[in-house]
Order: C-alpha cells, then structure tokens, then sequence
C-alpha cells in the first residue's frame, strides 16, 4: 500500500500529503489502494487491461440475461485452443459479426453470413466454430421454448443459486466439475457443439454459476454476496 508523503516526501505531521497542512486534531485519511494495488485471481494480468478489466467487472457475476448467456457461449467456443485475452480484445467485433448476440438473428444465418464470416478479421475465422456457433444459436432458441428461458435452464444445475468455492493460489482452478460433466452432456444431446465439460466449466464461472475468486481477490466477497440472491422466479 502506498505511503501518503508530506512535501518534498516528508512524512512529517501536519501535511495532507499534497502541500496542505491539515486543521489542528485533524488525522490523515486513508490511503486507498488503486487498481494496480488490490489483490485479484492470478490469471487477471495487471499488463492486460481489458483482462483486468473483465475479472473486476464481470467475472463471476451472475447472469441472467439469454444473450449474455448465448454471448458467452459464442466466445467461449471461439476460444478453443486459443487464449481467453485473444478473446475479449475480438469482443466487439463477435458482438457486430453476430448481431449483437441475438440468437434468433444468429440462427437464422445462412451461407451468405458464414461466407461473411470467415471473411472477417476481427474474428476467428474458424469454419468449425462459426458453424458451431450457428448450431447453438437454433439449439438455444429450442431450450428457450422448452424452459422459458436459458437462463432457467442453466440455473438448474446448481439448484438455483452459484457454487461458492474457496480457492487459494495453492490448490489451483479446476478445468471441470460433476456439474460442467453434467451440463456438457445434457447440452450435447440438445445439439450443441464446442460444449465439453471444460468450455461448460469456463461458462459457468463467467456467469456465475460458481464463485471461483480466490479468497484473497478483492472480488470474492462482493461476488458471494450477489450469489446470496436466489434466482429471479425461485422461491
């Protein structure tokens, strides 16, 4: 934590710490930490701030939004073999190239769109998960007519309310769980595709379904206490 300095670096009573003399009686606020200053999961690179970014702000939270949820899936399946930051630096583009992540507009996409697609830079340009990202469009729209919603199909497997672990820097993240095992085969037999345990995993820690924050992240409290909130329509 950064040390407030008096003028000229002095620690010396009586300075605010910018040149000002503080009134009789009068104590030194605290310091309080900056962004570069708190304590996050290791994988969130101060270097990258788009990463920061994403573990500060969304990582964890739970989602209850279709879209958000059909975006993930997108992103998550683009990923394969590729690095998660590659990821989100192509996020606007994913969102223009797919419609803003609407998955009726999405599954309706035909030879002309996958053409246009694979001709986009902004993107991975990968004929196996374009396609795949169309499939899942036209699969969700049918979970979405079966359970109202995706999101209420989701939350299913974790009973309604986000998995809360208590991860420190030695025991490391898992790549799955009995719940991702689960989900990834109900999702395949629904005709997904780009959906093993270990996408499935990665998608419910983006939206929440577990709380994976290390202990010592400044996010896990903050997190958990979202997760206390069951979902929207449960009792």
């Amino acid at each position: 934590m950064a040390v407030v300095l008096g003028v000229g670096g002095r620690r010396g009573s009586g300075f605010d710490g910018s040149g000002g003399h503080l009134p009789p009686g009068a104590s030194r606020p605290p310091t309080i930490p900056g962004p570069s200053e708190m304590r996050r999961c290791d994988w969130a690179s101060l270097d990258d701030p788009v990463m920061r970014a994403y573990h500060d702000d969304e990582w964890g939270v739970p989602v209850h939004d279709d879209p958000r949820h059909f975006e993930f899936l997108v992103l998550e399946g683009a990923q394969a073999g590729l690095s998660w930051s590659t990821i989100l630096h192509k996020r606007a583009a994913y969102r223009s190239a797919f419609r803003r992540f609407r998955p009726a507009a999405v599954a309706r996409f035909g030879a002309v769109d996958v053409r246009r697609l694979l001709a986009d830079p902004g993107i991975v340009r990968n004929r196996a998960k374009i396609d795949s990202a169309i499939r899942n469009a036209r699969a969700f729209l049918r979970v979405q007519e079966e359970f109202g919603s995706f999101d209420a199909y989701a939350w299913e497997f974790v009973d309604g309310r986000p998995i809360q672990n208590r991860r420190s820097p030695t025991s490391g993240l898992p790549a799955t769980s009995p719940e991702s095992d689960r989900w990834s085969a109900d999702l395949k037999s629904r005709g997904f595709s780009f959906v093993g345990s270990t996408i499935v995993y990665a998608h419910m820690q983006a939206v929440g379904l577990v709380n994976d924050h290390l202990t010592s992240c400044f996010r896990y409290r903050p997190v958990g206490r979202l997760g206390e909130r069951r979902r929207p329509g449960r009792s």
